[in-house]
């Protein structure tokens, strides 16, 4: 017995690992690397869809600010394409029929990086701003178009429309 122990004590154990099972580890690897970047690729798309429709509702809150603000009226100026953070407000037509001085309480509206948005004022003169759209989209995600309908109501959609545009809410 004693002699089993001395020879398992004196026996020199293998020092690191095999040339296999390196290998094996690395192909391993490979496959979990695999699988997780398009599952990755795919959340930031989601997040980006995400943040455009976050910043429509961010819109339609701040535009019903505005309306509180400025005696029950919308903005009648339309904000087409808007990339980055904007102000509406209502402008004044100057002498000569160019608008140049806002009127009322102005809102901003903050966008995030890669949104644009439009706001567009709906209705014919002399009701032009009586009522709204407001749709976005995010470069970084999959294209799709989200929309509020003040007319309408309800929540923020995404368009359907293989030809929805951010330009016209539609």
């Amino acid at each position: 017995m004693q002699d089993v122990i001395n020879r398992l004590r004196n026996k020199k154990a293998d020092e690191g690992f095999t040339l296999i099972e390196l290998l094996v580890v690395v192909v391993i690897i490979g496959i979990l690397v695999a699988i997780a970047v398009p599952v990755y690729l795919n959340y930031r798309k989601g997040a980006a869809d995400k943040a455009a429709q976050s910043d429509v509702r961010a819109a339609v809150s701040q535009v019903e600010q505005f309306y509180t603000d400025n005696n029950n009226s919308y903005p009648a100026t339309d904000y087409p394409g808007k990339t980055a953070s904007f102000t509406v407000a209502n402008t004044a037509a100057a002498s000569g029929g160019t608008a140049s001085a806002t009127t009322g309480t102005p809102g901003l509206i903050n966008l995030s990086d890669g949104t644009t948005l439009t706001y567009l004022a709906t209705g014919t003169a002399p009701n032009k701003g009586a009522s709204y759209k407001v749709c976005a989209t995010n470069s970084g995600g999959t294209g799709k178009v989200y929309a509020y309908d003040s007319s309408v109501g309800g929540s923020v959609k995404a368009l359907t429309s293989s030809s929805a545009s951010v330009t016209t809410c539609a």
